[in-house]
């Protein structure tokens, strides 16, 4: 009762303590990014010219775009697939609000009417096969009432279509600028048709060692800083990792074949429950191999008889030798031990043939454009007949230039098939000759000129089969050896790649791995590493063991790369080389000032070459390459002019032109520019976009949530 009356007492002060914990609860996110309120990050998938994407709205497309893709897409796939769509819409919407751009609700049917999947649909037609728009409404209501989930992704359809309506009608207006005029339509004939011939002389950039050419570091990061746009990287990562794959070990595989090999004879077995000892049959002396295969294969009895090229390539000719009841085996295919046992044979048992069919109106199956009768196409059949049985006659030929069915276009080739496929006349026909034979069958089809192309013999195998599998103990060893090693790893002074050496261990680097990478070379779809190697606790040289399919991979950050300029060191591989054959034509210029074409030619032990029929849009110099600046060089020059050195693609040319065709006047280019007016107007939704793209803001911050 004393405790009860000093809580009474304390009433008012409990309360204020209370109230404040509660404060202090509430406003604890306000300063801090991961509260009930959350930061930008916390509440937003990405940010585009500042409107944030909805975690929300991401998930809920993401989960109904799961639901309908099945199996065709992994999870990363349908992430980048979802994220590179709200991408598209948003920096399109963008552009149609400011333009004030809009679809008016009376217009939405209409759009819905030229929808194919929905107008289309027999669901929605009249009996004249014309969209009924009260049968779509009907059945719009239906869903709203009776099945919410499906109303509900129909409405995200028809925010999609209502979309696509509004950025079709932005990019009409985008491609009502894109004409092009008579003129241009002359120019694009000219640069396709005029032509240029010149004798050239090339001294190749390979001329000259890279041994004798220095670019210094100041030289590459000039060149980066000139050239910003081309050297702009993403944010990436290096790792490297040691793959503990779990697999079988020498002793795994040894136990599994003495297992299978203790089936092959009879045992003797006590039973306790009958005190009863019996002799139990193996595999070799069984009378009921199916009921024994039930027993100790991993894989049930399979009674197809098999041609000899349907069976593993290593043993084909061992297996189809065996005697009737005969055993062959021990053998390992793959993963698999094996031993198989002969049940039966039959000679040419498969038959490859080839048909030309003659049909007629009412024979079964018959093309209803057909309209020959009976007796025309049993006259042409046997025409057809005496041309294949002539010495030189290409049967396939014939039969593309002749048959009616299916197999024509593909030379009457029928492929393999047993007895029994066919229908009877056509199986005795096939199976009662011998190859190469060619004679008329009549069927319920038509007339079939056959040609019996091949016979193989087949074979009926059991086979008793054990998986070789890692054992527990194997398992257990791989993970006391992946363990030790991360943890030896992460002690030592040593570098992963100097302890994995020390233990026989393959060191697999992988370079700039960007942030929304899913896939690792060697290890398959593994988000998790990629997630830690941008984990912002992650730090460079740090170790971790991941499971992964099959086993444990020991990874460690290598390198890390931010977003912006690249550095000399990461752009040097692409500059370098740039540099150098600038250098390199530079000094080729320099060595060569005043010298004629047949100087240079053998000075380098070349030869002055001739190239003819140049165009600007096809400047393709025989023995060289592709040659923009060259050609086009040609074309501002007088015939029998002689040009200065230019550094091309490939080398360094100085060329003479020896003549210029100018293409025939045409009364009209109208043609010209409508396909120059076409070609651009069929690049304007990817071109817009992208320019978009190119200008916005964004943010992405898929990589914390996925």
């Amino acid at each position: 009762m004393a405790i009860l009356e000093n809580i009474r007492k304390r009433t008012t002060v409990l309360i204020l303590i209370i109230g404040m914990a509660l404060f202090a609860f509430v406003i604890s996110g306000i300063f801090t990014s991961d509260g009930f309120s959350g930061g930008k990050v916390g509440s937003s998938v990405g940010e585009i010219n500042g409107e944030e994407i909805s975690i929300d709205d991401f998930r809920q497309k993401l989960e109904r775009a799961t639901r309908t893709s099945g199996q065709s897409a992994s999870s990363m796939q349908l992430v980048n697939n979802i994220w590179n769509q709200i991408e598209r819409n948003t920096l399109l919407d963008q552009q149609i609000e400011e333009l004030g751009i809009d679809i008016e609700q009376d217009q939405i049917i209409e759009v819905i009417k030229s929808s194919p999947g929905l107008a289309q649909n027999p669901q929605f037609v009249d009996e004249n096969g014309q969209f009924d728009e009260r049968k779509f409404r009907d059945f719009i209501l239906e869903l709203k009432m009776n099945a919410p989930a499906q109303y509900e992704d129909w409405l995200q359809d028809e925010q999609a279509i209502i979309e696509n309506a509004k950025q079709q009608v932005y990019f009409n207006l985008v491609r009502a600028g894109m004409g092009a005029t008579l003129k241009e339509g002359e120019l694009d004939y000219k640069l396709a048709n005029d032509k240029v011939d010149i004798r050239y002389v090339r001294v190749p950039y390979a001329a000259i060692p890279d041994s004798t050419i220095t670019v210094t570091k100041n030289e590459i990061e000039a060149y980066i800083k000139k050239n910003e746009k081309k050297y702009t990287q993403e944010r990436s990562r290096d790792i490297q990792f040691v793959y503990f794959e779990e697999g079988p070990s020498e002793a795994d595989i040894a136990a599994t074949e003495a297992a299978i090999s203790s089936l092959l004879d009879d045992s003797v077995e006590y039973f306790e429950d009958r005190d009863t000892t019996e002799t139990l049959p193996g595999f070799r002396n069984t009378d009921d191999v199916v009921a024994f295969l039930d027993r100790n294969s991993d894989a049930k009895y399979d009674s197809i008889f098999k041609a000899k090229a349907e069976l593993p390539t290593r043993f084909a000719d061992s297996l189809v030798e065996l005697e009737i009841g005969e055993l062959f085996g021990p053998y390992r295919d793959g993963d698999i031990f094996k031993v198989s046992r002969m049940m039966a044979k039959k000679p040419n048992g498969s038959v490859k043939a080839s048909h030309i069919l003659i049909t007629y109106e009412g024979a079964e199956r018959a093309n209803p454009e057909v309209n020959r009768t009976m007796e025309e196409a049993r006259e042409k059949a046997e025409e057809v007949l005496e041309q294949a049985l002539k010495p030189n006659a290409v049967f396939a030929q014939l039969a593309r230039d002749n048959s009616d069915g299916p197999s024509g276009p593909r030379g009457g080739d029928l492929g393999f098939f047993q007895e029994g496929i066919m229908t009877p006349k056509f199986n005795d026909f096939a199976f009662g000759n011998p190859v190469g034979h060619i004679g008329l069958v009549e069927t319920e089809f038509g007339f079939h000129i056959v040609k019996v192309d091949e016979k193989r013999d087949l074979y009926q195998l059991a086979t008793l089969t054990r998986d070789i599998q890692a054992s527990e103990e194997t398992i257990n060893t791989l993970f006391t050896d992946a363990t030790k090693f991360e943890m030896t790893a992460v002690d030592s002074d040593k570098s992963l790649s100097e302890v994995a050496q020390e233990n026989d261990f393959v060191v697999r680097p992988v370079n700039r791995l960007n942030a929304m990478d899913e896939n690792l070379p060697g290890l398959g779809a593994q988000r998790r590493i990629v997630q830690w190697a941008f984990n912002e606790e992650t730090e460079l040289g740090d170790i971790r063991r991941f499971d992964v399919n099959n086993g444990y991979a020991v990874v460690q950050l290598t390198a890390t790369y931010k977003a912006g300029l690249m550095d000399v060191e990461d752009a040097s591989v692409t500059v370098l080389p740039i540099l150098r054959k600038q250098k390199k034509a530079e000094k080729i210029k320099a060595e060569n000032a005043g010298k004629s074409m047949a100087e240079i030619a053998s000075e380098y032990k070349t030869t002055v070459s001739s190239a003819s029929a140049l165009t600007v849009k096809t400047p393709t110099i025989p023995g060289a390459g592709r040659e923009q600046l060259v050609v086009g060089t040609a074309f501002s020059m007088e015939v029998g002019q002689t040009s200065n050195f230019i550094s091309g693609e490939s080398g360094v040319f100085k060329f003479e032109v020896t003549k210029k065709e100018d293409a025939p006047e045409l009364d009209n280019y109208i043609t010209y520019a409508n396909n120059l007016q076409s070609s651009n107007t069929a690049r304007v939704a990817n071109s817009l976009v992208e320019a978009l793209k190119e200008k916005a803001e964004i943010e992405d911050n898929r990589s914390i949530f996925y």
